[in-house]
């Protein structure tokens, strides 16, 4: 039981330095992205015309990409005035009935997120198109598609966080705190 605890938490470990890389990744993209923007208007009187749709849609994955990490840490707004006054199992109870829905409309997102990324494989992104074009002479041809999984993919990921948070706390919450429960 402790190999598979431990290869959990490594599991874990290395999916949360994975996704804080590439959100990193994607913050230090679109910085770097935006000092050229500036430094070739300002200094070279000219422009990146590629550079504010490419930090777009670096923002928007990064955006998705880090909802499930801000869900585990607690990082999103809530009112918590009536789990604060109950006791740790009905406060576990409590947040598992809130789950359902939860997981109900992050399905259903994820769905339809999916539904509507698939209507746009033959849509390319502009601004690849354009910068591949300048460097290779021909357009890359990406699909727009990838732009938009990303609503997929992040609300996937933020489902798996609120499982994971209900299985997590399960045991210390729900388990050891029967004798809190009136009988």
């Amino acid at each position: 039981m402790q190999d598979r605890t431990g290869t959990l938490s490594r599991f874990v470990s290395a999916y949360v330095r994975l996704i804080r890389f590439l959100a990193g990744f994607c913050m230090a993209a679109i910085v770097a992205i935006m000092l050229a923007q500036v430094f070739y208007r300002y200094i070279l009187g000219g422009s990146l015309i590629w550079a504010e749709e490419l930090c777009r849609y670096l923002l928007i994955w990064q955006t998705f990409l880090v909802l499930g990490l801000a869900y585990s840490r607690g990082e999103f707004v809530t009112l918590d005035f009536l789990p604060t006054m109950l006791s740790p199992r009905h406060r576990w109870l409590l947040r598992a009935v809130t789950a359902l829905p939860i997981l109900a409309f992050l399905g259903l997102m994820s769905w339809f997120g999916w539904e509507f990324a698939s209507r746009f494989d033959r849509q390319t992104i502009p601004a690849f198109d354009f910068i591949w074009t300048a460097l290779s002479g021909e357009a890359l041809g990406l699909s727009i598609r990838y732009v938009y999984v990303s609503v997929t993919v992040g609300l996937v990921l933020l489902a798996v966080h609120v499982i994971a948070d209900l299985i997590s706390t399960f045991r210390s919450d729900f388990l050891e705190n029967q004798t809190a429960m009136p009988a």
